[in-house]
């Protein structure tokens, strides 16, 4: 049995910030950080005081996470960036409502007092001898201080106050992973007992001292059961500093989700329950588990939902009949052939999550070196005559003029003038050849990729292809076979990865305005090829004609692609059950990082980093001097051990991480490589943590510092086999389409939607409709289950009996390991 938990974090957007910068507008960005470790960072979004980010993150954490916190601070070319404020949400904060936070919440100003982190280790003693008590407090060391001096660290002390009296410890220059091992003792003086008090401080030759944080224990705590152990370092309290909004809002939805996942056993009856259902006819069915969730769920917990179940039937070599159970519930109660599909019903959501689920690298293989020549090149294109700004144009009209002169494929020939502001006309004919200079390679790429469609995309699709011909065969119909496809694919596909690029994992950031409206303009092409120019001329957006001619050469050749893309041969899922998402030999991640060279004991710092690329599978993360270089050398994912941050102060360098592999001798290595950004570095984290995770023997502890110079630089340890003074993270990744497939947890949070229509499904199905009911109560029921045949009634109330059985199964399981983790007895609990 395990826990999981995770949290989901959407910063959405800014209201009412503080200007900071000279110009009376500010460049926004947010760190989110759980318990102070960077979990991301947002985009900057440039002068602005009301920033829209709309960033969503998932992040796997540990089960003893203490509290979410948020930063908005203002980037600065020069100098370090200004701090606007912080929200800070505790664990118990978050978990209050079950439905998360959703709302806007001020800014507070943020105070380096309050800004504690890391935990001390203390063992305290209560001694009596004829003097009278004494008390005893040996400060052994403290781990992940707060870094209070320029150089990354800090000069930590303690001290120690009992009643009216005070103690100090020695200063320990430059570490955030002290180590004292002192033992103060304290005499109790006359009056009532008093709580024991011990402070940490950064101590500072000029000014005063900083805080690092603070451990408290009541008189009880001292005489009944004496401290002895790690403990959390918190601020001094204080009350909540409430700046009225002063410091601007952010809008946050967050949720914190948590459970308990049972042994794969219990599972059992309720995973042949769904495989099962997917089997039955879908028309009929009211009561098989897909049909009580598909009329439970909505919004975003419908979404969360049609991720799981896509992952649970893809690990059961059955996601092509899962998919098609769900397209037969939806083509049977549609009527309107434009509205398939339409709405965000559980089959456009399992299809969609499907779709990103097994089709990412197939999306990046066909639409990533296109997006990057946008973001690299930044052309102003801009085809509505509103939003034309002639004069900032006027700027960019020598790299149009060279477009124009270039012979960029465009019905226009004239040679353009540039002399003065540049006309309406001059920029529209330029921007529709820049746009038509990214949109025709997409096109290309996107209906030359047949043979890279993952055959599971393909085989659905055909599927797909397949029931809504069947569902529509009119001649008047004939579109709508290849507009179910379409509107998969390039509505919900193609077309959100072009406007969103890092959403979908195609950039790092987020484009800047001026590459965002070039992106929303491809995406609105994209859309209009999807829905195969049905809606072409029509609208407000006249001034995309110039457009519709490409556009309709374009669909001709969607429609070939979509005849070739089903045009498929094979069963769905042949080679059985997925054991992973992403086999083992494919590339999860790649990019140029620094990596250290093994012994650059006579080299400088900078000099000692060269630049490398690197391709991670799950197999192997392997590196050369290019993308192209032949000669690679490689780490086995099998013998990484750890993957962690770096202090900046190691090699005062930012965004390093370590990688500590395991050699066959039982050698611990230690690869030390640079990041180019915090997200990149977040990035990075996660996926090696994810590779590595079955791995055994992983590290508990490690140092965040490196060996130079004879010692560590993190805790001064001179010993380079001394054991780690920080603990790992491995259990903190970013949720991603890459996660691996966890059936027992898919299946619990399909139990746990499943319990939510409980109910429901016990009235519909199993109670006396004659029992303390009213006749017009009767005749409604009588009325909904009218043209219902007894054998069909009777199959349906045995299926339903048959899911609340499984249900209370599994209720009465968690009770059961509940008890037992509580240390109570179980009679006849189930073996194995």
């Amino acid at each position: 049995m395990a826990k999981i938990s995770s949290l989901n974090v959407r910063v959405v957007e800014g209201r009412a910030l503080p200007a900071k910068d000279v110009s009376g507008s500010s460049d926004p960005y947010c760190i989110v950080k759980v318990d102070d470790e960077v979990v991301a960072r947002t985009a900057t979004v440039w002068r602005s005081l009301s920033p829209f980010w709309g960033e969503e993150y998932t992040v796997h954490l540990p089960l003893d996470f203490h509290h979410l916190a948020f930063y908005v601070l203002d980037e600065d070319t020069v100098g370090h960036d200004d701090i606007i404020g912080k929200i800070s949400l505790s664990r118990e904060a978050i978990a209050a409502d079950p439905r998360g936070i959703d709302s806007w919440i001020n800014l507070s100003p943020v105070d380096p007092d309050a800004e504690v982190q890391g935990e001390i280790y203390l063992a305290v003693q209560m001694l009596e001898d004829v003097r009278g008590r004494c008390l005893r407090c040996h400060v052994l060391k403290a781990r992940d201080l707060a870094p209070r001096d320029i150089s990354g660290t800090s000069d930590p002390f303690a001290r120690v106050f009992w009643g009216s009296q005070s103690l100090e410890t020695s200063t320990i220059k430059k570490t955030r992973f002290p180590h004292w091992d002192e033992v103060l003792e304290l005499r109790e003086m006359p009056g009532a007992p008093s709580p024991l008090r011990v402070e940490l401080w950064d101590w500072d030759m000029v000014g005063k001292n900083d805080f690092l944080g603070m451990v408290e224990f009541p008189p009880k705590v001292l005489q009944q059961n004496p401290p002895n152990g790690w403990f959390r370092l918190l601020p001094f309290p204080r009350a909540e500093e409430d700046s009225g909004g002063s410091l601007g809002a952010l809008r946050l939805k967050v949720r914190l989700l948590e459970d308990r996942v049972l042994p794969s056993r219990c599972y059992r009856p309720l995973l042949e329950l769904l495989m099962e259902s997917v089997l039955q006819p879908a028309e009929e069915d009211v009561s098989s588990p897909l049909a009580v969730l598909e009329e439970l769920t909505s919004g975003d917990c419908r979404q969360d939902l049609a991720t799981k179940l896509a992952k649970l039937f893809l690990g059961q070599g059955l996601a092509g009949p899962f998919l098609d159970y769900l397209t037969r519930r939806e083509l049977a109660r549609t009527t309107d052939p434009n509205t398939l599909f339409r709405s965000n019903s559980l089959a456009s959501k399992s299809m969609e999550q499907f779709m990103k689920l097994v089709g990412m690298p197939y999306l990046h293989e066909v639409l990533k070196p296109v997006i990057s020549r946008v973001f690299e090149e930044k052309k102003y294109i801009e085809l509505d005559p509103s939003k034309m700004d002639l004069g900032r144009t006027n700027k960019c009209c020598p790299q149009l003029l060279t477009t124009l002169e270039a012979g960029t494929r465009t019905p226009f020939s004239r040679r353009l003038s540039f002399k003065g502001t540049a006309s309406e006309e001059h920029v529209r004919e330029a921007s529709l050849a820049l746009l038509m200079g990214y949109l025709g390679p997409i096109v290309d790429a996107i209906v030359g990729s047949v043979g890279r469609c993952p055959p599971a995309m393909r085989l659905a699709f055909k599927q797909l292809h397949r029931r809504v011909e069947e569902r529509f065969p009119q001649d008047e119909h004939k579109d709508v076979k290849y507009l179910a496809i379409s509107g998969f694919l390039f509505l919900r596909f193609f077309a959100p990865a072009i406007l969103t690029p890092k959403l979908f994992d195609l950039r790092d950031q987020h484009a800047d305005p001026q590459t965002g409206r070039s992106l929303l303009l491809l995406a609105k092409a994209v859309q209009s090829i999807g829905n195969l120019g049905q809606q072409l001329g029509q609208g407000k957006e006249l001034w995309m004609a110039p457009l519709h001619p490409f556009l309709l050469q374009s669909i001709l050749r969607v429609r070939d692609f979509l005849d070739q893309l089903v045009d498929v041969d094979g069963e769905e899922e042949a080679e059985g059950p997925a054991r992973a998402l992403v086999p083992p030999s494919v590339t999860v991640r790649e990019g140029y990082l620094l990596k250290r060279k093994e012994e650059p004991a006579s080299l400088a710092t900078r000099f000692a980093f060269k630049k490398r690329y690197f391709w991670l599978s799950g197999e192997t993360l392997s590196y050369s001097k290019s993308p192209e270089g032949q000669m690679r050398s490689s780490i086995p994912v099998s013998h990484i051990r750890a993957v962690e941050r770096v202090d900046e102060g190691a090699f005062q360098l930012p965004h390093v991480m370590q990688v500590v592999t395991q050699d066959g001798s039982g050698t611990l290595h230690t690869t030390y490589l640079q990041c180019k950004n915090v997200n990149d570095l977040n990035q990075w984290l996660s996926a090696l943590r994810k590779a590595s995770a079955p791995n055994p023997d992983k590290l508990a502890t490690c140092h965040p510092g490196a060996f130079r110079s004879a010692r560590w630089t993190c805790c001064l340890q001179a010993e380079l086999s001394a054991a780690g003074c920080s603990h790992t993270h491995s259990a903190v990744t970013l949720g991603d389409w890459s996660d691996p497939l966890d059936p027992d947890a898919e299946t619990q949070m399909v139990y746990r939607q499943l319990l939510l229509g409980r109910d429901q499904l016990r009235m519909k199905f199993l109670e006396d409709f004659n029992t303390d009911s009213s006749p017009e109560a009767d005749r409604e029921d009588s009325g909904a289950m009218e043209g219902a045949c007894p054998d069909a009634l009777a199959g349906q109330r045995e299926a339903a009996a048959r899911l609340l059985e499984v249900l209370e199964d599994l209720d009465r399981a968690h009770e059961e390991f509940q008890q037992q983790e509580q240390g109570k007895a179980v009679p006849g609990l189930r073996g194995p």
